[in-house]
């Protein structure tokens, strides 16, 4: 059944519908022809409305799939198997091609060399292609353009850990590892349902290669799909759970620091100042590690954007004077490094707007949202949309204004197909 079905299943039309969450009947049409996708903020009254869990409307939701794009959906989710060996000889082919294509950033005896590597599942290779790949995905403004690839070499992670005779802990940490990846790829555009079962997966792969860094790290990227959702209890439960997991890891890493990062964060959402400042504190300690405490991959956590967390979660607590100073030295500090992330920058121009709506100064809120936006239409973040959404969602009394009205209009857009 999808979304279409349901609504006339409960006897409502688009336009009642509409109605009832307050948007226009279009906006409705366009979700059930999966034009768009519903921000977290609607996801919920349309949920309710249809009387139906978040994970039934997530099913309601997903578009019919051709033949072709459902079988591409199986190679990445289903377990692998050793298929026909035409099966086998196209996605060698394809491997081949878009591995290729990933290792264009790379010289050309380098590339040669860890394509071979590649070929014949040495790990050590693995390893290194993933850190390049979290590379690329760092620095793509469409984060996901990265995916064909990362799911590419997920099916060729499973034929090496088919085949292989020796220890699997290895390849198993490689898979860990492009798992919370491929999560990264499906949380940027909103898909959160893929993103939290590439997280599960990442944390079962890690407990079987008893990898506690790797295993708290993605249960920590699953408590940002629980906080997307505001479910921010349900999200420190999960934190507590991965900061006894890298108790029991390296105490070189900063895998503790970034768990309290974002523990404050949680604590925020539940309006505990408190409790967030104490875990602020914590994320802190990040910096008396060596420069070896991150590995460029899945764990990047360095201290570098402390402060625009902790303006974040002022902005949440409600203390705008602490937060816009912090946040406008954040702001500084992402200008003044080498490839800011247009994410970043885009998160930091959003807060600043969000003091804005509260304090009801309509120029603030214009001065800091419309450079947002164009970060977000440069970079097709979905992150960043979503934060413009939930700050649109709380102009109120503002959007009688029409510069924030225009301004409205215009984060609505960045959901168009």
């Amino acid at each position: 059944m999808g979304l279409a079905e349901r609504r006339r299943a409960l006897g409502y039309s688009q336009e009642k519908l509409a109605q009832l969450l307050g948007v226009d009947r279009t906006t409705v049409g366009r979700w059930e022809s999966g034009k768009v996708a519903p921000q977290p903020p609607q996801r919920r009254g349309l949920a309710a409305a249809l009387e139906v869990s978040l994970e039934e409307l997530d099913n309601l939701l997903e578009p019919p799939r051709a033949a072709g794009e459902e079988a591409a959906r199986r190679q990445f989710s289903d377990p692998p198997n050793a298929g026909d060996p035409d099966e086998m000889i196209r996605r060698e082919f394809l491997r081949i091609l878009t591995v290729s294509g990933a290792l264009t950033a790379l010289p050309v005896e380098d590339a040669e060399a860890l394509t071979e590597g590649i070929r014949r599942g040495v790990p050590a290779d693995f390893a290194r292609m993933n850190r390049h790949l979290w590379q690329v995905y760092q620095l793509a403004r469409s984060k996901g353009s990265v995916f064909p690839v990362v799911r590419d070499q997920l099916t060729t992670l499973n034929e090496a850990l088919a085949s292989n005779s020796g220890s699997a802990r290895p390849l198993l940490s490689a898979a860990a590892d492009l798992f919370q990846l491929a999560g990264e790829v499906a949380f940027d555009g909103n898909r959160y349902s893929d993103a939290a079962a590439s997280y599960s997966l990442a944390a079962s792969v890690s407990k079987d290669a008893e990898a506690y860094d790797l295993w708290a790290c993605a249960l920590v990227r699953y408590a940002y799909v629980d906080m997307s959702e505001q479910r921010y209890r349900q999200a420190a439960q999960m934190l507590g759970a991965a900061e006894r997991l890298a108790d029991r890891g390296d105490s070189n890493l900063s895998t503790r620091h970034w768990v309290a990062s974002v523990q404050a964060e949680a604590y925020a959402g539940l309006g505990d100042l408190e409790a967030c400042e104490r875990a602020m504190d914590r994320a802190e300690a990040v910096r008396d590690l060596t420069a070896d405490c991150v590995n460029g991959g899945w764990l990047r956590f360095d201290g570098a954007r402390l402060a625009e967390e902790r303006g974040s979660r002022y902005v949440r607590l409600g203390r705008l004077d602490l937060a816009e100073k912090t946040l406008k030295d954040a702001l500084q500090q992402t200008a003044l490094a080498s490839g800011p992330s247009y994410r970043r920058r885009g998160a930091v121009l959003t807060d600043l707007a969000a003091i804005g709506v509260r304090r009801r100064d309509a120029e603030q809120v214009v001065e800091y949202g419309r450079v947002a936006i164009e970060l977000a239409r440069s970079s097709r973040s979905g992150y960043v949309a979503r934060r413009l959404q939930a700050l649109c969602d709380e102009f109120g009394p503002l959007s009688r204004d029409h510069r924030v009205a225009e301004l409205g209009a215009d984060i609505a857009a960045l959901s168009a197909p």
